[in-house]
């Protein structure tokens, strides 16, 4: 290889990350368009907010002056993160409260809920955020497929235990983080549980197709209480979400490399999140998923309301909702 392709290479290479980095930074600012205060005496609910996107819109919830209330199942890593938030947050911050949530418990999520409605007098927002991607065959506390359990049936039974207090918190807003990788998956309403076949990467985008229906039909079972609900897909972000996908150890150095230059930061995915939840500009907008704070157009799967009606219905009786 000559000595002038090395060097295009290089400059190449370099003008690439300055020109990541500096767009990242542009991207990242925008939060900061948002008031001071603007979430001042607001209680937002963050699962899974001791890592990545969720510590991210947690950090920027928090100096928005939220009280914020971060869900967590590892309490020490919670604690960390909490206290990482309170250093970068400044003088003029919220409050943090830190509670247990295992997703993987429907027994875990209705001591939350308890606690949170004994405890809280309002609830103004509901972030919907911790998940699983791609993990080994494992199960539930109840039995259930991990990422369909964790991902859905979790937050499912989570939603309906607060919709109560939501109400009465009006105007009031659920966000459900999704993920494009929906597109790749369908209903198996034949083997929801994976009981007959597990293949990790169909389970993952079935369990965020799930998400978008269930935003779907709570939308249309919320119309007129002053509860919206609306999900998102953040794109691909440096989180710890991918940490169970095995990369060659030879190619793992150039995929770190690309990861840096080309995924989002945790901050720059925590931007739609944050706008679902503190934003004017979607006051009263509801059953929508939005990508980069626009809306998304969706394919027809995750919008059909029989699906969406199928799905509800069982996962009621799954939850033990429905008596």
């Amino acid at each position: 290889m000559s000595a002038a392709v090395i060097l295009a290479a290089v400059l190449g290479g370099g003008f690439l990350l300055i020109a990541r980095r500096i767009f990242s930074r542009r991207k990242a600012l925008r939060s900061l368009s948002y008031p001071a205060s603007l979430m001042r005496g607001k209680t937002v609910i963050v699962t899974g907010a001791n890592c990545g996107i969720g510590k991210a819109t947690a950090a920027e919830l928090l100096k928005l002056q939220a009280r914020v209330i971060m869900a967590c199942r590892d309490r020490q890593r919670a604690e960390e993160a909490a206290q990482d938030i309170k250093n970068q947050a400044g003088a003029n911050q919220g409050e943090v409260v830190i509670k247990h949530l295992d997703l993987a418990s429907l027994q875990s999520v209705r001591s939350f809920c308890e606690e949170v409605i004994r405890e809280e007098p309002r609830i103004d927002v509901l972030i919907n955020n911790a998940g699983l991607y791609q993990c080994p065959y494992s199960r539930t506390e109840e039995g259930y497929e991990m990422q369909l359990g964790v991902n859905h049936l979790g937050h499912f039974l989570l939603t309906n235990l607060l919709l109560d207090l939501l109400k009465q918190s009006a105007p009031s807003r659920i966000v459900m983080v999704s993920s494009k990788l929906y597109k790749y998956g369908s209903i198996n309403f034949e083997d929801l549980n994976s009981e007959q076949n597990y293949n990790k990467s169909f389970c993952y985008s079935q369990s965020k197709l799930a998400n978008l229906l269930f935003t779907r039909e709570l939308a249309h079972r919320l119309d007129g209480t002053g509860v919206t609900v609306n999900a998102l897909t953040p794109g691909i972000v440096r989180t710890r979400l991918g940490r169970h996908i095995n990369i060659p150890l030879l190619i793992k150095p150039l995929f770190l490399l690309v990861s840096w230059l080309f995924f989002k930061s945790p901050l720059e995915g925590a931007q739609t999140p944050l706008y679902l939840a503190c934003s004017p500009e979607v006051e009263g907008v509801s059953g929508k998923c939005f990508t980069n704070c626009e809306e998304e157009q969706l394919l027809s799967k995750a919008t059909d309301d029989n699906t969406a009606k199928r799905l509800w219905d069982l996962s009621e009786n799954m939850v033990g909702l429905r008596r």
